[in-house]
């Protein structure tokens, strides 16, 4: 160092110290504000990319101060809904007194599911979470969008990348239309030839393989801003009855669980996605007492959240389902509450599952803290889904039209090319009942 870059050091130390000496004192007592736990727990999902922690915390804070009791229960109920023009005002008004936290559409149109996305949103106090089921494309719910093969079909082009870009024009499609949620990638691994609903839905009949390719799509589903959602914990795959109608079992040991059926669901976690549903099986090697796995807490909680260490919103499956409806619980709502879900997709009454809650809390069957700790992790998603990101919607007379492009017609053609052939098979999915329009006045929910 010559004497010159010597002084100049010495010279930038003591106006450095004249600086700090000028400064105010900070009181010892003094704390740096920081996010809650949960907060920093959310940011190392992918869904949270890119937001500030204090932002999101004061946004969460703000929001959830602002509702009643009622209202920080509604946000953990997720209707499905079918977007008849019809319904709108009915919809408005019901959405203004139960105060839904989102909406799944079940069938209808492009323009006429967009129409009713933006009035719904317009009139809602919090910003709605609007969910899709798209395992092969929107065309799964919306007639009237690009249909793409079966991933079973697909897994055929043993490529990440591939798989990744598939994901991206999905979550391109789900902006366009306002959808914040895709519940897919379907992880169930195929290891039973007579499974009447999984079949050509899964990507195979390998853990790995599924892992991997459920990876790739999830990764173009969230990069491009759509939160994934892997289904159907802890695994669907190895059963001969459908969940739609009754109540399957799932007879493998725990041995057998780690190897196969949690080995997607495990990388999923790894890869920090940040949404999983879980399902309507009895897994008696995590819980010999018969429950389903939607309203067992030895599985959702104890499994999933605490042994598997997932941070993001579990998701029932519909709770309309045989598969739940059967479990001989007093309240289906309650129980997947106390079971670790955060929310309660598909109740065909959100009123009275939204009473029977409200009667719970006041009984001391579930706790204030309980549905806090949901709320405000559903209002942080909201904020990373929503708040956080620009608003990609088209207007509902030009949906359809920013949807087929060309770009997407060129995919769509190599994906058939890929397929080799025309799925064929029956959707086991498409006749899940929705919400009944009028609020049910039935007490209780028992089987």
């Amino acid at each position: 160092m010559t004497s010159l870059m010597r002084i100049r050091t010495l010279a930038l130390l003591l106006w450095g110290s004249i600086l700090l000496l000028s400064l105010p004192a900070i009181p010892c007592s003094a704390q740096w504000p920081t996010p809650p736990t949960y907060i920093l727990r959310l940011k190392h999902l992918l869904a949270f990319a890119g937001t500030d922690a204090m932002q999101v915390s004061h946004w969460v804070d703000s929001v959830y101060q602002s509702l009643d009791q009622r209202g920080r229960v509604g946000q953990l109920i997720m209707p499905i809904i079918y977007p008849k023009p019809e319904d709108t005002e009915v919809l408005l008004g019901r959405l203004k007194r139960e105060q839904w936290g989102g909406i799944l559409f079940q069938k209808g149109l492009l323009a006429d599911q967009r129409r009713l996305t933006i009035r719904l949103q317009q009139a809602s106090q919090v910003p709605l979470l609007i969910a899709l089921d798209g395992e092969w494309g929107l065309n799964m719910r919306l007639k009237d969008a690009p249909r793409y093969p079966r991933n079973l079909l697909l897994s055929k082009k043993r490529n990440f990348v591939f798989f990744y870009n598939y994901g991206r024009e999905i979550a391109r499609q789900c902006r366009l239309m306002g959808i914040h949620i895709n519940f897919a990638p379907v992880l169930d691994v195929n290891s039973n030839p007579k499974n009447p609903v999984i079949g050509s839905r899964s990507f195979g009949s390998s853990p790995q393989l599924v892992a991997g390719l459920g990876r790739a799509y999830a990764l173009g589903l969230e990069t491009s801003g759509v939160l994934s959602v892997a289904k159907h914990f802890p695994g669907h795959g190895d059963t001969s009855e459908d969940s739609h109608k009754t109540l399957p079992t799932v007879t493998a040991s725990r041995e057998r669980m780690q190897e196969v059926e949690l080995a997607p669901f495990r990388t999923y976690i790894e890869e920090r996605f940040g949404g999983i549903m879980t399902a309507h099986l009895r897994v008696p090697a995590y819980d010999p007492s018969g429950r389903p796995a939607s309203l067992s807490a030895p599985i959702t909680t104890e499994l999933l959240r605490k042994e598997m260490d997932f941070d993001g919103l579990v998701f029932t499956d519909a709770l309309e389902m045989k598969g739940a409806q059967t479990s001989g619980v007093t309240s289906v709502a309650v129980a997947a509450l106390q079971a670790g879900n955060d929310i309660l997709l598909g109740p065909s009454h959100p009123t009275q599952a939204l009473d029977e809650i409200m009667a719970a809390l006041k009984s001391g069957e579930l706790t204030e803290a309980m549905i806090e700790a949901k709320c405000r992790r559903v209002l942080a998603f909201k904020y990373a889904l929503i708040v956080a990101k620009e608003d990609l919607g088209v207007a509902p007379e030009k949906v359809k039209e920013a949807i087929w492009t060309r770009e997407e017609a060129k995919l769509r053609a190599y994906l058939e090319e890929v397929a080799g052939s025309k799925e064929t098979a029956v959707d086991p999915t498409a006749h899940t009942p929705a919400m009944k329009s009028q609020p049910s006045r039935r007490k209780s929910t028992k089987r």
